[in-house]
């Protein structure tokens, strides 16, 4: 069974959230960094009115990926900051967001790769440019949204 079907996109947590531990902006830092098969989940609610979001999953000295569905283009953008500089954008791909509608993404790492899954649906696919994985240790979200869970 390929991991992506393991993941519980189906079942939402049955344990209500810490009150204001998910207000947006929101930042978790999580120990020992990434590796393959790591897996984050954030769930929401996008705002009727919603902009932009941006994921960003960042190490000491910068981002190692930055997701932002935008919703003004309606294109989602993926990059990386590093050396003090943003790198090429990547937009390609869906843009399966919806305004005031519930949104679940799910980042799997691999081991080339991040793995995007929108609400069930692998969306987007953005290669390594930070390769020191262990050193990928915050999860930066912001935007116009309400999160209801988020598993760093």
């Amino acid at each position: 069974m390929a991991l992506y079907q393991q993941l519980p996109f189906f079942n939402p947590p049955q344990y209500a959230p810490t009150p204001g531990s998910f207000k947006v902006p929101y930042k978790s830092i999580f120990h020992g960094g990434l590796e393959p098969g790591k897996v984050i989940i954030i769930q929401g609610l996008i705002s009727p009115e919603a902009k932009r979001i941006e994921i960003n999953l960042r190490h000491k000295i910068g981002i190692a990926l930055h997701y932002n569905p935008r919703f003004d283009e309606n294109m989602v953008i993926r990059n990386s900051y590093e050396d003090g500089k943003w790198g090429e954008e990547d937009r390609s791909g869906p843009f399966p967001f919806n305004r005031g509608k519930p949104l679940q993404v799910a980042i799997i790492c691999g081991h080339q790769a991040y793995e995007v899954f929108v609400n069930g649906e692998r969306t987007h696919t953005y290669k390594h440019r930070y390769t020191k994985l262990e050193d990928i240790d915050v999860l930066d979200i912001d935007g116009d949204l309400q999160l209801t869970f988020v598993q760093p």
